[in-house]
């Protein structure tokens, strides 16, 4: 879909900002301000979008737990965002990296240097999931929801029997994804800028799906990251006082537990709570399917 001028300019993201007007007139402080009052609006604007969220973020944990994927695609800033997204959940909740994936329009060096006109190439948005099945989901994100690398990888998911979803704060077509997540952030602070308010606002709710999804799955435990995998030494001391504080033993027992329990915090923490060998806390979590609060005998939330 090829927009002319008329209406390109008149998306909700490449509108001019009346309460930015004369911005390169005023003081460094006040354009600090009026950046600072215009991001003021954003985590409203994805609050409003929770119901969708959370169909997205259900979607996803279906999937996963099912052996499925997810994929997010995206150019320019939202790819970069995509990527980084599917780069955290590894560490952050024990994740394989072939489960959890992001791609970027112009491939692996547009993360580092922009490649802009790499978005406009749609028959690379449909090869970037051809790997895909029945069941997946595929995330697209795209600040204008027209950008065509991303509206093809979504068609083509679609025909794949993927689950799709679209994060953007523009306006997309009828149609165009399964679940829509659109803040409607209004016009940005320099007009056109989407890193800025939309980008703000994909992060955020990228952060929400993820976290919820992964909340669903179980590797969350009270509001601690029970699933993390400890590689690195700042990884290792949460590992270790996560074992001491839910395990209720003294942080050198914690450390001890870790290492008998191969690295991980879920199997360390039964093996201290319930004074289990290692075999039979790794049983009792299979059983649990994963569930660290039912392995307890605490019930499921």
């Amino acid at each position: 879909m090829a927009l002319k001028p008329s209406e390109y300019a008149r998306l909700p993201t490449e509108r001019p900002n009346p309460a930015t007007r004369d911005i390169d007139r005023l003081s460094t402080t006040r354009v600090v301000r009026l950046i600072n009052s215009q991001d003021a609006l954003v985590a409203p604007a994805v609050g409003r979008q929770a119901a969708a969220i959370a169909r997205a973020a259900d979607a996803i944990a279906g999937s996963l737990s099912r052996g499925g994927r997810l994929l997010f695609v995206g150019a320019g800033t939202s790819g970069r965002m995509g990527i980084l997204e599917a780069a955290e959940c590894p560490p952050t909740f024990g994740t394989d990296p072939r489960q959890i994936m992001g791609v970027i329009a112009g491939g692996r060096g547009s993360v580092f240097r922009a490649k802009e006109g790499a978005e406009d190439d749609g028959r690379a948005g449909a090869a970037c999931v051809k790997d895909l099945r029945e069941g997946d989901v595929v995330v697209g994100i795209a600040a204008s929801g027209i950008t065509p690398f991303v509206r093809a990888a979504l068609d083509a998911a679609r025909r794949r029997g993927c689950r799709t979803a679209l994060v953007t704060s523009g306006a997309p077509p009828r149609g165009c994804a399964e679940i829509v997540i659109n803040p409607r952030v209004g016009p940005e602070v320099i007009t056109g800028s989407t890193r800025l308010k939309a980008g703000t606002a994909a992060k955020l709710a990228l952060n929400t799906l993820t976290v919820a999804a992964m909340i669903r799955l179980n590797k969350v435990y009270d509001h601690w990251m029970v699933d993390l995998r400890p590689t690195n030494r700042k990884l290792r001391l949460r590992a270790i006082r996560l074992i001491s504080e839910l395990g209720r033993v003294p942080l050198p027992r914690a450390e001890e537990l870790l290492e008998r329990s191969g690295g991980h915090v879920k199997t360390a923490v039964v093996m201290a709570r319930l004074r289990l060998t290692q075999r039979q806390a790794k049983h009792r979590l299979t059983q649990a399917e994963g569930s660290l609060r039912a392995a307890l005998g605490e019930g499921r939330a």
